[in-house]
This record gives structure tokens, sequence and C-alpha cells, in this order.
């Protein structure tokens, strides 16, 4: 979740986008008698949907150790805390918004990504973040399902080191389980990261 610096522009061939301020919701389209608000009520009402119950649970982990900078797409991290933490957020359901004949299987993947450089991406994956944190949403009913509930989340927390000593691209609940030694509740995520950052930081060899 960074942002890019200043102004629009083209530096030895590259395009380069200015940053932007946040949208408030009530920009009007042109030529359209519409807002943002009514854009983002069309697009992303349905928060069960893969892409947005994503955007929930990064939301929620950036609350959770204050980081205000909004969510760049492609990223090799999805939030930056204000210490300049990097976390990579994995979300997952049991639940989803089309009809199933049992649960989902848990796994989270895409652990590694490629980085994009001027336009390409880089060849080979790689494990951008310092922490991991994998978030559950753990409704096992649709009349209580809420990706609005904190209450309803998950969240599992893995320092780097652990997921790249596997090499894998995707992990199922129990490894994760297994890894985090168990979930911890939305009150205790952001001091839960920083607690395990610190420790990885005592580790690491001088």
């Amino acid at each position: 979740m960074t942002t890019a610096q200043g102004p629009a522009g083209s530096v030895s061939g590259r395009l380069i986008p200015a940053t932007r301020p946040p949208l408030s919701g009530d920009e009007a389209f042109i030529g359209l008698d519409r807002t943002v608000k009514d854009f983002w009520r069309f697009a992303m009402s349905d928060l069960r949907m893969n892409n947005t119950r994503g955007y929930v649970a990064e939301f929620l982990v950036a609350q959770a150790v204050g980081a205000h900078a909004l969510r760049v797409e492609w990223d090799e991290y999805d939030v930056l805390t204000p210490e300049g933490l990097r976390i990579e957020v994995k979300s997952a359901a049991y639940l989803q918004n089309w009809e199933q004949t049992n649960l989902s299987r848990i796994t989270f993947a895409g652990l590694a990504r490629r980085g994009v450089t001027v336009g390409r991406a880089d060849p080979s994956p790689i494990f951008g973040a310092d922490v991991y944190v994998f978030a559950l949403e753990t409704a096992t009913d649709h009349d209580s399902f809420d990706p609005l509930c904190v209450e309803q989340w998950d969240f599992h927390v893995v320092p780097r080191t652990m997921i790249e000593a596997l090499g894998q691209r995707s992990l199922g609940l129990g490894t994760v389980r297994r890894l985090s030694g168990g979930s911890v509740p939305f009150e205790r995520l952001g001091s839960t990261i920083r607690a395990l950052a610190m420790e990885e930081e005592r580790e690491e060899p001088g």
C-alpha cells in the first residue's frame, strides 16, 4: 500500500503516473449525472466476492497497524506500516457468493509474486513482504456471513523467513496454523505483527 510520488511525466521513455488524493465518493462523472459513490455501489456492494473480500482483509490489517497509505495494485506487498514494515495479506473464506455443495477448502495462494518494473513483470517471483497475514473469514452459514464483522475473521501472522524457507507459492490452512502457532483476534493483530517483526530483527545475524 504505497503511493507513487511526484507529478506525471516521462523519464527516459517511462510514463510516470502522478500522485492523486483519495476520492471522497462525491466526485461527479463528466457527462453523466452520477458520482463515484454510485460506481462504488455498483462495483463493490457485495463484499463476499473474492476480490472485494481481499480488499476488506487488507483494510482491516491496515487499520490494525495504523497504516494510512492507499493500496497499490501490483505492488510487492499490500500494507506498509508507519515504521516501514511491509505486510502481505492473504484472505480466504469458507463461503462464496455463488452456490456451493460444500464449504470451500481453505488455501492461501500467491505467496510469491513478480514485481513490475517499467511495465513488465520481473522474471523471478519474490517474497516481498516482511510479515504475512493470513485472514480467514470464518462464517459457515449465509445468514450470518458478514465480512464487515471483525469478530468473524481469524488472523494468522507468519514471518517471511518461515514462508521463504518452505519455498511454496500456496499453503493450506493446517500449515498456516502450524507456522503461526494459532490465530489472533483483530484487537491483538497490530501488536502481534509488531512483536513478530521485532523478534525477527533480533534473530537476524549481526
